[in-house]
């Protein structure tokens, strides 16, 4: 059997609403429960009120609960039949169920549901205008368009006007203080803001003119330039356009869309996006590099750049910028990959592994000194290597600041006051040497300690030593004082690359340096990594020889870097050390050098140029 359910109910206007369903089954339940096949909305019906079940082809009976009561036809029964073909009028509460009659042959019982009320009326069209406030209020459809045209002329007339009065009237724009002065005042084009500038631009905050210039035009690159003046564009449009992914159906609907309203692709701020709150304007999203770079070589076959679509699964091996040979002078820098364990051509010897030992002489002589110098109970990274301001980076190396205070170069006593070599000039050393046998007696003088490489503690040893026996004149004195300081156990070959003369006594020291930056394509902040070891990705302790290149690998960055999505301890995207524009710091091949008592910076590829404002140090190395 089937119970037709027609619900019943009427609009504002006195439409009557009808909504339809079916119930299949012989019983049909009746009440307030959610799960009723006949749901009525009203606190008086019990949560099961009562059952309509088919208890023959031609009748059906109807039955309250256990101590409710409902009305069948006029009378209150709790239990009563009526038959199929006459049809019965069931009363709960404030709802009528009119059950209609139906053909006793038939499956189907159609059954009106209705809400009524005590005394209800019913009243005809005419009656309800009477009460009614439709008949002096204006129609819903003239309201609707007073309204509509409200909202253009005070949202898009009125900002429109008071941009043109400003444009068109410029004898009569404010002065600079009365801006600053009207600044909190409202501004009606103030309403198409989507929300305030972030951090950086907060200055432009009542300046709109400064990026959206023309009306009704979106911003344009030439705006972003204009402050932006050091900016350069990524790369040649034309390969950046060759190397952007296909557009999909969607992407060539936007792009028509935005062709149709002269919105020119590739803009700036389709990457720094502005009007979303007075915050740090958000890192660049990993897809805007990975679209063009994942598979960058399939799109430029002559690109040289490597593909890289995620840090933590599809980045290439880092390949620094490291000098491989020399020409001349000159270092010829070459970038190598770290896979291929390049070897770093400096000119330098020193071995990290006897410095940061923690049993050997100089650890003694470390914890010998660290009353006087602070080292602790063997020197450290920190002891040699220090900061710049900014915690991001190291400064380089300085012989006399950092080396000097274990390996002295004091050489002779002259009334009390030490006499050093000149560290970095081979002819300045030859030079004094010379002029000090000449100066001499015959006699030997106190002994030239600063010949041979004397360890911490021997400065003021030079008053007691005698350990060298010259030739009796002062020339041959010399002689033998400059071999011993250029040959094996001498203070400058023990740690520099000595250049010997064929005949004479004209020794040069091969020229030291040493990159500003090895990563010139990405950036590395140290103070963002303060938390961890320098051995922590500088395998120092275990490197002999001053060629090994002490940089982590990207394994060994891994280890805590994944992907922008991965759920390593520091997700990372692109943006985290690349930058889109420019290569922050120094150019890309600049080193800091020293040749010939002169400390410089310079370019590989271009002319050396004498450094105006030197910083720390020559031959030291940029960390």
């Amino acid at each position: 059997m089937t119970f037709i359910l027609r619900q019943k109910s009427f609009s504002a206007e006195g439409r009557e609403i009808i909504r339809t369903a079916k119930v299949r089954g012989d019983t049909l339940e009746i009440g307030r429960d959610p799960s009723s096949d006949v749901r009525l909305s009203d606190l008086a019906v019990a949560l099961r009120h009562a059952t309509l079940e088919r208890v023959s082809p031609k009748t059906i009976g109807v039955s309250a609960e256990k101590g409710l009561r409902l009305e069948l036809n006029g009378r209150s029964v709790q239990f009563g039949r009526f038959d199929v073909s006459q049809g019965a009028d069931i009363r709960i509460a404030s709802h009528l169920l009119r059950v209609m009659p139906s053909d006793p042959e038939s499956d189907e019982v159609a059954i009106d549901v209705e809400r009524v009320t005590e005394g209800e009326v019913e009243l005809d069209k005419s009656d309800e205008k009477l009460f009614s406030l439709a008949s002096v209020m204006p129609s819903k459809r003239a309201g609707a368009y007073v309204f509509t045209l409200a909202v253009l002329a005070f949202f898009l007339a009125w900002p429109i006007k008071t941009y043109y009065d400003r444009q068109q009237r410029p004898d009569q724009l404010p002065t600079m203080a009365a801006t600053v002065a009207a600044a909190g005042q409202f501004h009606p084009d103030e309403m198409w803001s989507s929300g305030s500038l972030s951090q950086v631009h907060s200055g432009l905050q009542n300046n709109c003119t400064a990026c959206h210039a023309k009306p009704f035009e979106a911003v344009r690159d030439e705006s972003c330039v204009a402050c932006h003046k050091s900016i350069h564009d990524h790369a040649d449009p034309y390969r950046l356009a060759r190397a952007e992914p296909d557009l999909d159906r969607w992407g060539r609907v936007r792009l028509a869309f935005q062709e149709a309203f002269n919105i020119p692709p590739g803009r700036c701020v389709e990457c720094h996006t502005e009007h979303e709150g007075p915050m740090q304007m958000p890192a660049t999203a990993q897809r805007f590099c990975s679209d063009c770079h994942a598979d960058l070589n399939g799109k430029l076959p002559d690109t040289r750049l490597a593909n890289a679509g995620d840090f933590g699964t599809s980045h290439p091996e880092f390949q620094p910028a490291v000098m491989t040979r020399w020409n001349g002078d000159r270092p010829v820098l070459q970038r190598v990959s770290l896979a291929a364990k390049p070897q770093e051509v400096s000119n330098l010897k020193f071995p990290h592994d006897m410095h940061l030992s923690k049993t050997n002489g100089v650890a003694q002589m470390a914890r010998r000194l660290s009353r006087d110098h602070g080292f602790g109970q063997s020197l450290a990274c920190k002891d040699c290597h220090d900061s710049d301001p900014s915690g991001a980076r190291f400064q380089p190396v300085n012989m006399e600041e950092d080396c000097g205070m274990c390996h002295s170069l004091a050489f002779d006593v002259s009334g009390g006051t030490l006499r050093t070599l000149r560290h970095g000039e081979p002819q300045q050393v030859i030079a004094d040497l010379r002029d000090m046998f000449r100066a001499r007696a015959p006699s030997p003088p106190a002994t030239l300690g600063g010949m041979s490489r004397r360890r911490p503690g021997d400065v003021m040893a030079v008053r007691n030593q005698r350990q060298f026996q010259f030739g009796s004149t002062a020339p041959g004195r010399a002689d033998r004082a400059i071999r011993a300081v250029f040959s094996r156990g001498g203070a400058c070959y023990d740690c520099h690359q000595v250049e010997a003369p064929a005949s004479g006594m004209n020794y040069e020291i091969k020229p030291v340096a040493f990159p500003l930056r090895y990563m010139h394509k990405g950036w590395f902040d140290h103070k963002a990594h303060e938390t961890e070891t320098c051995e922590s990705c500088h395998n120092a302790p275990a490197s002999s020889s001053a060629t090994d290149l002490l940089l982590p690998d990207l394994a060994s960055c891994r280890t805590c870097h994944g992907g922008e999505a991965s759920s390593k301890a520091v997700p990372s995207s692109c943006a985290m050390c690349h930058d889109y524009h420019f290569d922050t710091g120094t150019p890309s091949f600049l080193i800091r050098q020293k040749v010939r008592g002169k400390e410089r910076d310079s370019v590989a590829g271009a002319e050396p140029r004498v450094a105006s404002a030197p910083q720390r140090g020559g031959g030291g190395a940029s960390r």
